[in-house]
């Protein structure tokens, strides 16, 4: 099975919030969210209006990352949800 083996703090600062990839070390002030509270790269300093597009695609990488899944996997389980009844969000 695949996985993401890169560097996980850099995937909670593209998000822009804590997703204690790293267990113990989110908690203290060693996190990088709290030294660099922007995102990864170049223009990650930079500004810009996100679309509502761009809101919903955020979302979804925010849910890859959190359960460790890649993108074949994620639409495996997103279709298997939407069969059931209830809530999509909350099955998945």
């Amino acid at each position: 099975m695949a996985r993401y083996t890169g560097a996980s703090c850099k995937l909670c600062r593209r998000e822009g919030q804590k997703l204690f990839l790293k267990g113990q070390r989110c908690y203290t002030n060693k996190c990088a969210i709290d030294r660099r509270p922007y995102a990864p790269g170049m223009h990650g300093q930079q500004r810009k209006k996100i679309s509502e597009y761009g809101i919903q695609l955020r979302e979804k990488q925010k849910a890859k990352r959190f359960y460790g899944v890649l993108e074949s996997q994620f639409r495996r389980y997103y279709e298997m949800a939407i069969r059931k009844k209830g809530v999509t969000g909350e099955i998945l």
